[in-house]
């Protein structure tokens, strides 16, 4: 099987995403690029991710036409590609339609300060509403995301996390979705404003994690 590592690779993450109810049944998408080849790796449309096999991960180039595989690549394969043609750093695209990231996206305002692990990817933006699958949507996504951010929500649609790897990108999804968890809830029992993390920590967070070290 060519490409087969990154193949793996993001088979592997739709397990992980599906198991933790990041995902579900066809819903979400990701994808990884393989900087060497500059190809991408991407989950085929319309297929259900309990049962997809590694060979079903469709190999699409950096303009969304498909290199290698069976399956029609995602629908969000023109989000995905945008983002990798825009920011060299990106090698992993995860997009989620998570229950809390797309209900705080719902306000069209940043998502709020609420937990320490998701200000390393502060400020989180929510890039605001267009159609599933176009081009507008992708040119949205690249514009909230900026040259350094590595998360945005979409408006009624999730958030898309972005990484150097795999790892990075799932763990920046696993805690923008924690944040916006923590988030609904604060507003729903009226939270007032200084009880989420101040700003200038928040971006001292957001310069220890650019430096690479731990929070």
């Amino acid at each position: 099987m060519k490409y087969q590592e990154i193949r793996e690779t993001v088979l592997a993450a739709i397990k992980q995403s599906n198991a933790l109810g990041l995902i579900h049944g066809t819903s979400g998408n990701i994808s990884m690029r393989d900087p060497k080849e500059n190809v991408v790796a991407i989950t085929p449309s319309g297929r259900d991710y309990d049962t997809m096999k590694a060979e079903d991960i469709t190999i699409v180039d950096l303009n969304g036409n498909v290199v290698d595989g069976d399956y029609i690549p995602s629908s969000e394969t023109p989000m995905h590609t945008a983002v990798y043609r825009a920011r060299k750093d990106v090698n992993a695209v995860v997009h989620t339609h998570s229950l809390y990231a797309t209900v705080m996206s719902m306000r069209l305002k940043d998502l709020d300060r609420a937990t320490v692990p998701s200000n390393m990817y502060y400020p989180i933006h929510t890039a605001p509403f267009a159609m599933p699958g176009s081009e507008e949507l992708a040119e949205k996504a690249v514009e909230a995301l900026g040259g350094q951010g590595d998360v945005t929500l979409l408006q009624n649609h999730g958030l898309l996390a972005t990484g150097a790897t795999m790892d990075a990108a799932m763990t920046c999804a696993i805690y923008t979705e924690e944040d916006a968890q923590v988030g609904y809830y604060a507003a729903l029992i009226n939270m007032p404003e200084d009880s989420y993390i101040p700003e200038e920590a928040a971006l001292a967070i957001r310069g220890v994690a650019l430096s690479g070290r731990a929070v």
